[in-house]
Protein backbone atom coordinates (compact mmCIF):
# COMPACT_ATOMS: atom_id res chain seq x y z
CA UNK A 1 0.00 0.00 0.00
CA UNK A 2 1.39 3.38 -1.00
CA UNK A 3 1.03 6.04 1.68
CA UNK A 4 -0.26 9.48 0.71
CA UNK A 5 -0.24 12.83 2.50
CA UNK A 6 -3.36 12.02 4.52
CA UNK A 7 -1.75 8.85 5.85
CA UNK A 8 1.39 10.69 6.90
CA UNK A 9 -0.68 13.47 8.48
CA UNK A 10 -2.48 10.87 10.57
CA UNK A 11 0.84 9.39 11.70
CA UNK A 12 2.15 12.85 12.57
CA UNK A 13 -1.02 13.55 14.57
CA UNK A 14 -0.56 10.25 16.42
CA UNK A 15 3.00 11.25 17.33
CA UNK A 16 1.74 14.68 18.36
CA UNK A 17 -0.74 13.02 20.72
CA UNK A 18 2.11 10.93 22.13
CA UNK A 19 3.75 14.27 22.97
CA UNK A 20 6.80 13.56 20.81
CA UNK A 21 8.88 16.55 19.73
CA UNK A 22 9.10 17.48 16.05
CA UNK A 23 12.65 16.11 15.93
CA UNK A 24 11.59 12.82 17.51
CA UNK A 25 8.68 12.55 15.09
CA UNK A 26 10.96 13.16 12.10
CA UNK A 27 13.53 10.63 13.35
CA UNK A 28 10.84 7.98 13.79
CA UNK A 29 9.40 8.59 10.31
CA UNK A 30 12.85 8.49 8.71
CA UNK A 31 13.69 5.21 10.46
CA UNK A 32 10.55 3.59 9.05
CA UNK A 33 9.98 5.26 5.66
CA UNK A 34 13.44 6.54 4.72
CA UNK A 35 13.42 8.98 1.79
CA UNK A 36 9.63 8.73 1.51
CA UNK A 37 9.18 10.37 4.92
CA UNK A 38 7.75 13.93 5.05
CA UNK A 39 10.09 16.89 5.29
CA UNK A 40 10.86 18.69 8.54
CA UNK A 41 8.88 21.71 7.28
CA UNK A 42 5.80 19.51 6.75
CA UNK A 43 5.99 18.13 10.27
CA UNK A 44 6.47 21.62 11.70
CA UNK A 45 3.44 22.89 9.79
CA UNK A 46 1.28 19.99 11.01
CA UNK A 47 2.38 20.46 14.62
CA UNK A 48 1.48 24.15 14.37
CA UNK A 49 -2.01 23.35 13.09
CA UNK A 50 -2.58 20.72 15.76
CA UNK A 51 -1.54 23.12 18.52
CA UNK A 52 -4.10 25.64 17.22
CA UNK A 53 -6.81 22.98 17.35
CA UNK A 54 -7.00 22.43 13.58
CA UNK A 55 -7.02 18.64 13.60
CA UNK A 56 -7.92 18.07 9.96
CA UNK A 57 -6.47 14.91 8.43
CA UNK A 58 -8.27 15.10 5.08
CA UNK A 59 -7.04 17.27 2.20
CA UNK A 60 -10.64 18.15 1.31
CA UNK A 61 -11.39 19.61 4.72
CA UNK A 62 -8.15 21.58 5.06
CA UNK A 63 -9.42 24.84 3.62
CA UNK A 64 -7.26 27.09 5.81
CA UNK A 65 -8.32 29.85 8.16
CA UNK A 66 -11.75 31.45 7.67
CA UNK A 67 -11.78 34.66 5.69
CA UNK A 68 -12.61 37.35 8.22
CA UNK A 69 -10.81 40.29 6.64
CA UNK A 70 -10.93 39.47 2.94
CA UNK A 71 -14.63 39.95 2.31
CA UNK A 72 -16.35 41.39 -0.73
CA UNK A 73 -17.53 44.32 1.38
CA UNK A 74 -13.98 45.20 2.38
CA UNK A 75 -12.72 44.72 -1.18
CA UNK A 76 -15.39 47.10 -2.51
CA UNK A 77 -14.59 49.67 0.17
CA UNK A 78 -10.88 49.66 -0.62
CA UNK A 79 -11.52 49.78 -4.36
CA UNK A 80 -13.79 52.81 -3.91
CA UNK A 81 -11.15 54.61 -1.83
CA UNK A 82 -8.41 54.19 -4.44
CA UNK A 83 -8.77 57.32 -6.54
CA UNK A 84 -5.14 57.51 -7.64
CA UNK A 85 -3.94 56.29 -11.02
CA UNK A 86 -1.13 53.80 -11.64
CA UNK A 87 0.89 56.56 -13.31
CA UNK A 88 0.64 58.73 -10.21
CA UNK A 89 1.73 55.84 -7.99
CA UNK A 90 4.80 55.27 -10.17
CA UNK A 91 5.64 58.98 -10.08
CA UNK A 92 5.44 59.04 -6.27
CA UNK A 93 7.58 55.92 -5.94
CA UNK A 94 10.28 56.83 -8.44
CA UNK A 95 10.43 60.63 -8.36
CA UNK A 96 9.38 61.54 -4.83
CA UNK A 97 10.50 58.54 -2.78
CA UNK A 98 13.53 57.62 -4.89
CA UNK A 99 12.56 53.97 -5.24
CA UNK A 100 14.42 52.28 -8.08
CA UNK A 101 15.05 48.87 -9.55
CA UNK A 102 18.27 47.48 -8.09
CA UNK A 103 18.59 43.95 -9.46
CA UNK A 104 17.35 42.06 -12.49
CA UNK A 105 15.06 39.57 -10.73
CA UNK A 106 14.75 40.18 -7.02
CA UNK A 107 16.26 42.00 -4.04
CA UNK A 108 17.72 39.43 -1.62
CA UNK A 109 17.81 41.76 1.37
CA UNK A 110 17.20 45.36 2.37
CA UNK A 111 20.81 46.30 3.09
CA UNK A 112 21.74 48.53 6.00
CA UNK A 113 24.54 51.07 5.72
CA UNK A 114 26.77 48.79 7.81
CA UNK A 115 26.12 45.85 5.49
CA UNK A 116 26.84 47.98 2.41
CA UNK A 117 30.12 49.10 4.00
CA UNK A 118 31.00 45.46 4.79
CA UNK A 119 30.38 44.49 1.15
CA UNK A 120 32.63 47.29 -0.09
CA UNK A 121 35.38 46.41 2.41
CA UNK A 122 35.31 42.73 1.42
CA UNK A 123 35.41 43.55 -2.30
CA UNK A 124 38.33 45.93 -1.89
CA UNK A 125 40.33 43.47 0.23
CA UNK A 126 39.66 40.60 -2.20
CA UNK A 127 40.60 42.68 -5.25
CA UNK A 128 43.83 43.76 -3.57
CA UNK A 129 44.62 40.25 -2.39
CA UNK A 130 44.21 38.66 -5.81
CA UNK A 131 45.34 41.64 -7.89
CA UNK A 132 41.89 42.02 -9.47
CA UNK A 133 41.99 38.39 -10.56
CA UNK A 134 45.48 38.49 -12.10
CA UNK A 135 47.26 36.78 -9.20
CA UNK A 136 48.23 33.12 -9.59
CA UNK A 137 46.61 32.51 -6.19
CA UNK A 138 43.24 32.63 -7.97
CA UNK A 139 43.93 29.03 -8.99
CA UNK A 140 43.81 28.04 -5.30
CA UNK A 141 40.21 29.25 -4.87
CA UNK A 142 37.52 26.59 -4.66
CA UNK A 143 34.04 28.13 -4.65
CA UNK A 144 31.20 25.91 -3.44
CA UNK A 145 27.45 26.28 -3.10
CA UNK A 146 24.21 24.28 -3.02
CA UNK A 147 21.25 24.21 -5.37
CA UNK A 148 18.16 22.19 -6.19
CA UNK A 149 18.09 20.26 -9.46
CA UNK A 150 14.69 19.55 -10.97
CA UNK A 151 13.39 16.60 -12.94
CA UNK A 152 11.69 19.35 -14.90
CA UNK A 153 12.79 22.99 -14.73
CA UNK A 154 9.44 24.66 -13.92
CA UNK A 155 8.32 28.20 -13.34
CA UNK A 156 7.42 27.22 -9.79
CA UNK A 157 10.68 26.60 -7.94
CA UNK A 158 8.92 24.58 -5.23
CA UNK A 159 8.71 21.56 -7.55
CA UNK A 160 12.16 20.26 -6.70
CA UNK A 161 13.49 16.73 -6.57
CA UNK A 162 17.22 16.52 -6.12
CA UNK A 163 19.72 18.54 -4.10
CA UNK A 164 23.30 18.80 -5.30
CA UNK A 165 26.38 20.43 -3.82
CA UNK A 166 28.69 21.74 -6.47
CA UNK A 167 32.28 22.83 -6.12
CA UNK A 168 33.51 25.20 -8.78
CA UNK A 169 37.08 26.00 -9.73
CA UNK A 170 38.72 27.22 -12.89
CA UNK A 171 38.62 24.26 -15.32
CA UNK A 172 37.60 21.91 -12.50
CA UNK A 173 34.33 20.72 -11.03
CA UNK A 174 33.02 18.04 -8.67
CA UNK A 175 29.63 17.15 -7.26
CA UNK A 176 28.45 15.70 -3.97
CA UNK A 177 24.84 14.52 -3.99
CA UNK A 178 22.80 14.75 -0.83
CA UNK A 179 19.78 12.51 -0.18
CA UNK A 180 16.58 13.51 -1.88
CA UNK A 181 14.85 16.49 -0.28
CA UNK A 182 17.15 16.70 2.74
CA UNK A 183 18.46 19.89 4.29
CA UNK A 184 22.22 20.42 4.41
CA UNK A 185 23.41 20.36 8.00
CA UNK A 186 26.70 21.41 9.58
CA UNK A 187 27.42 17.75 10.39
CA UNK A 188 27.00 16.61 6.78
CA UNK A 189 28.92 19.57 5.43
CA UNK A 190 31.83 19.13 7.85
CA UNK A 191 32.12 15.34 8.09
CA UNK A 192 31.19 14.29 4.54
CA UNK A 193 31.25 17.16 2.06
CA UNK A 194 34.42 19.08 2.96
CA UNK A 195 36.59 15.97 3.55
CA UNK A 196 35.66 14.59 0.12
CA UNK A 197 36.40 17.89 -1.59
CA UNK A 198 39.75 18.43 0.13
CA UNK A 199 40.82 14.81 -0.39
CA UNK A 200 40.03 15.06 -4.11
CA UNK A 201 41.94 18.32 -4.46
CA UNK A 202 45.01 16.91 -2.70
CA UNK A 203 45.21 13.62 -4.56
CA UNK A 204 48.05 14.82 -6.77
CA UNK A 205 49.69 17.28 -4.38
CA UNK A 206 49.01 16.64 -0.66
CA UNK A 207 50.62 19.96 0.23
CA UNK A 208 48.76 22.11 -2.28
CA UNK A 209 47.20 25.34 -1.12
CA UNK A 210 43.40 25.44 -0.98
CA UNK A 211 41.31 28.58 -0.45
CA UNK A 212 37.65 27.57 -0.13
CA UNK A 213 34.97 30.19 -0.77
CA UNK A 214 31.36 29.81 0.34
CA UNK A 215 28.39 31.93 1.34
CA UNK A 216 27.08 32.47 4.87
CA UNK A 217 24.57 29.62 5.09
CA UNK A 218 24.32 28.24 8.62
CA UNK A 219 26.03 24.97 7.65
CA UNK A 220 28.94 26.97 6.21
CA UNK A 221 29.48 29.15 9.27
CA UNK A 222 29.15 26.52 12.01
CA UNK A 223 31.95 26.39 14.56
CA UNK A 224 32.82 22.78 13.74
CA UNK A 225 33.47 23.80 10.12
CA UNK A 226 36.07 26.33 11.28
CA UNK A 227 37.70 23.75 13.52
CA UNK A 228 37.94 21.26 10.67
CA UNK A 229 39.50 23.75 8.26
CA UNK A 230 42.03 24.78 10.91
CA UNK A 231 43.02 21.15 11.47
CA UNK A 232 43.46 20.68 7.72
CA UNK A 233 45.50 23.89 7.44
CA UNK A 234 43.00 25.31 4.96
CA UNK A 235 42.55 29.06 4.67
CA UNK A 236 38.97 30.25 4.16
CA UNK A 237 37.95 33.10 1.86
CA UNK A 238 35.04 34.70 3.71
CA UNK A 239 31.92 36.08 2.02
CA UNK A 240 29.97 39.25 2.88
CA UNK A 241 26.43 38.73 4.25
CA UNK A 242 23.42 38.91 1.91
CA UNK A 243 25.57 38.94 -1.24
CA UNK A 244 24.43 36.40 -3.84
CA UNK A 245 25.53 38.91 -6.48
CA UNK A 246 29.11 38.29 -5.31
CA UNK A 247 28.94 34.50 -5.45
CA UNK A 248 30.16 32.92 -8.73
CA UNK A 249 27.82 29.94 -8.41
CA UNK A 250 24.80 32.21 -7.86
CA UNK A 251 25.35 34.55 -10.80
CA UNK A 252 27.10 32.18 -13.22
CA UNK A 253 27.16 28.42 -12.72
CA UNK A 254 23.67 27.55 -11.55
CA UNK A 255 21.77 29.95 -13.87
CA UNK A 256 23.88 28.98 -16.88
CA UNK A 257 23.53 25.23 -16.40
CA UNK A 258 19.85 25.32 -15.47
CA UNK A 259 19.06 27.37 -18.56
CA UNK A 260 20.65 24.60 -20.63
CA UNK A 261 18.39 22.03 -18.97
CA UNK A 262 15.23 24.13 -19.09
CA UNK A 263 12.39 22.36 -20.90
CA UNK A 264 13.90 18.87 -20.53
CA UNK A 265 12.03 16.21 -18.56
CA UNK A 266 13.70 13.43 -16.55
CA UNK A 267 11.90 10.39 -15.21
CA UNK A 268 14.31 9.75 -12.34
CA UNK A 269 16.21 12.11 -10.01
CA UNK A 270 19.52 10.49 -10.94
CA UNK A 271 18.89 11.29 -14.60
CA UNK A 272 18.55 14.98 -13.71
CA UNK A 273 21.79 14.85 -11.69
CA UNK A 274 23.67 13.16 -14.55
CA UNK A 275 22.36 15.70 -17.05
CA UNK A 276 23.49 18.53 -14.77
CA UNK A 277 26.97 17.00 -14.43
CA UNK A 278 27.31 16.52 -18.18
CA UNK A 279 26.21 20.09 -18.84
CA UNK A 280 28.92 21.40 -16.50
CA UNK A 281 31.61 19.15 -17.95
CA UNK A 282 30.67 20.28 -21.46
CA UNK A 283 31.41 23.92 -20.64
CA UNK A 284 34.71 24.92 -22.30
CA UNK A 285 37.62 26.21 -20.25
CA UNK A 286 37.16 29.78 -21.47
CA UNK A 287 33.67 29.82 -19.92
CA UNK A 288 35.14 29.02 -16.49
CA UNK A 289 37.77 31.70 -17.00
CA UNK A 290 35.01 34.16 -17.88
CA UNK A 291 33.18 33.21 -14.68
CA UNK A 292 36.13 34.24 -12.53
CA UNK A 293 36.72 37.38 -14.57
CA UNK A 294 33.09 38.39 -14.05
CA UNK A 295 33.45 37.67 -10.35
CA UNK A 296 36.15 40.31 -9.92
CA UNK A 297 34.22 42.69 -12.16
CA UNK A 298 31.23 42.28 -9.83
CA UNK A 299 33.43 43.23 -6.90
CA UNK A 300 34.46 46.44 -8.63
CA UNK A 301 30.82 47.26 -9.50
CA UNK A 302 29.87 46.76 -5.86
CA UNK A 303 32.58 49.22 -4.83
CA UNK A 304 31.48 51.74 -7.46
CA UNK A 305 27.89 51.57 -6.18
CA UNK A 306 29.01 51.84 -2.53
CA UNK A 307 27.74 48.43 -1.59
CA UNK A 308 24.35 48.56 -3.31
CA UNK A 309 23.02 45.63 -5.30
CA UNK A 310 23.50 46.12 -9.02
CA UNK A 311 21.75 45.18 -12.22
CA UNK A 312 22.40 41.78 -13.75
CA UNK A 313 25.19 42.12 -16.28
Amino acid sequence: MELNREHFRAIIYYNFQRQLSQQECLAELLSVFGNEAPLQSTISCCFGEFKRGRVSLSDDSRMGAPKTAVTQENVDAIEASLKISKTSIQKILYEELGVRKLVFHWIPHLLTEEQKAARVTWCQKTLDRFNSGNSKNVFSIVSGDESWIYCYEPENKRQSDVWVFQVLRKRWSRYLCQKRQRTVTADWYTTICLPKVITELRKINPERRIIPHQDNASSHTAQKRGQYLTEENVELLEHPPYSPDLGPNDFFTFPKIKNRLRGQRFQLPQEAVDAFKNAVLDLPADEWNKCFENWFEHMQMCINLRGEYFEKQ
